[in-house]
């Protein structure tokens, strides 16, 4: 993108360090947002590598305080900054989209419509049978969420600016009175609803069942408000003004959290009580409804997503760069990993057997962030390699990963 943009700003006139100086300041502000979302990427991969090796221990539920050990609980929570930080930087990535550095505003309506749908079929394809290897239940999951949300993004961009900030903000900060609504299976307004808000089957008997695990409707709300934040990385904006409002974003999100979430005020259907041990009292206060993601949820994670994109903005070390790689190439990373951990876990279950009852795993904990480390690193070279084919070719499907 930003080779394309000083194309167009050098046939508008520029000398050659205008051009230069907005490039360098298009990579340097994309970059610090390629790291946020490469390390996102590495937090979610740790987390699907506790799914295939600890699947063996009998967890309804790894955020359950009362059941759940605190290196469990923690790790599962780290990965909650994913979907909010993917579903908001998607939104963001739009606004710059639209407004290039050549200053010729663009409608992204058509091309998130048509990424939208892309999302939509790679959830129901590949993304589905690298669960489980098989199909006998469709999970519609966070790539589900995105496409959703990106073809509402597309119906409504071209409103007023204002009013999108309004609707984003109404759902974010409002969905939660819709929790005592509900509907049950065939009901008139079930599906609609599931899709929308209420996690669970849209056909839970037959050959093959559908699931709805991301409801859509708050994550409509983040990706507006992320279209919404794009001047915040305006090609006009300088880098210490961008960072002070970040930091003024994520402290006034963490603060509002504490208020809401110290007094039980609103935001979350889960109170938090004090437990028989300081350690269960902090994951009963940090423990929340991710489907749908709660306000209490977002505000805990946009929050300390803010503070982090701000400390990226200038840094600049091989791990940055690192995340800034993985995130470069999202969708490419997204898919190969679980390839890697279906194929992998398959291949330790010929091999080892099934040493967990029915299943391969691990006896101890740690052994899920050593085999996430390694796989981080293993990943690297097939990630830079896709990255740049994408940039070099020119086929443009390409470019939805």
């Amino acid at each position: 993108m930003s080779q394309t943009d000083v194309n167009v700003t050098s046939q508008a006139g520029m000398d050659s360090r205008e051009i230069m100086a907005t490039s360098v300041k298009a990579r340097v502000r994309i970059a610090s947002i390629d790291v946020m979302r490469g390390l996102v990427m590495v937090l979610m991969l740790v987390d699907h590598v506790r799914e295939k090796l600890w699947l063996h221990h009998p967890l309804s539920d790894p955020m359950d305080v009362d059941t759940t050990s605190p290196e469990v609980f923690f790790t599962r929570m780290t990965a909650h900054i994913c979907a909010p930080v993917f579903v908001f930087l998607t939104g963001l990535s739009m606004w710059l989209y639209s407004h290039p550095a050549s200053g010729i505003p663009r409608s992204a309506a058509g091309f998130l419509f048509k990424r939208g749908l892309f999302l939509l079929l790679i959830e129901v394809t590949l993304v589905n049978f690298s669960w489980t290897g098989g199909y006998s239940t469709l999970w519609l999951q966070v790539i589900w969420a995105i496409g959703l949300s990106m073809i509402a993004l597309s119906a409504l961009i071209r409103l007023p600016y204002w009013s999108l900030a309004v609707i984003g903000s109404i759902i974010v900060f409002g969905h939660n009175l819709l929790t005592p609504i509900s509907f049950a299976p065939g009901e008139t307004g079930y599906m609609l609803w599931t899709i929308l808000h209420d996690r669970g089957y849209l056909i839970a008997d037959g050959a093959l069942r559908i699931k709805i695990s991301y409801p859509v409707l708050p994550w409509i709300g983040v990706i507006l408000l992320g279209y919404v934040a794009g001047p915040i990385y305006s090609h006009a904006r300088s880098s210490e003004s961008r960072v002070k409002i970040l930091y003024a974003l994520g402290g006034g999100c963490l603060l509002l959290f504490l208020l809401l979430r110290g007094f039980n005020i609103y935001g979350e259907t889960l109170p938090w009580e004090y437990g028989a041990t300081t350690i269960q009292t902090v994951m009963s206060f940090v423990n929340f409804t991710k489907y749908p993601p709660s306000l209490l949820f977002l505000l805990l994670t946009m929050g300390v997503a803010f503070l982090l994109m701000a400390k990226f903005e200038f840094a600049d070390n091989w791990l940055t760069r690192a995340f800034a790689l993985y995130g470069s190439a999202p969708m490419f990373f997204y898919i190969f990993h679980l390839y890697v951990l279906l194929l992998g876990y398959r291949f330790m279950l010929a091999v080892v057997g099934p040493n967990q009852g029915t299943r391969f795993g691990v006896d101890d904990f740690w052994w899920v962030w050593v085999v996430s480390a390694v796989l981080s690193f293993a990943l690297y070279l097939p990630t830079r390699k896709f990255a740049r084919f994408k940039r070099a070719t020119k086929m443009g499907w390409v470019k939805y990963f």
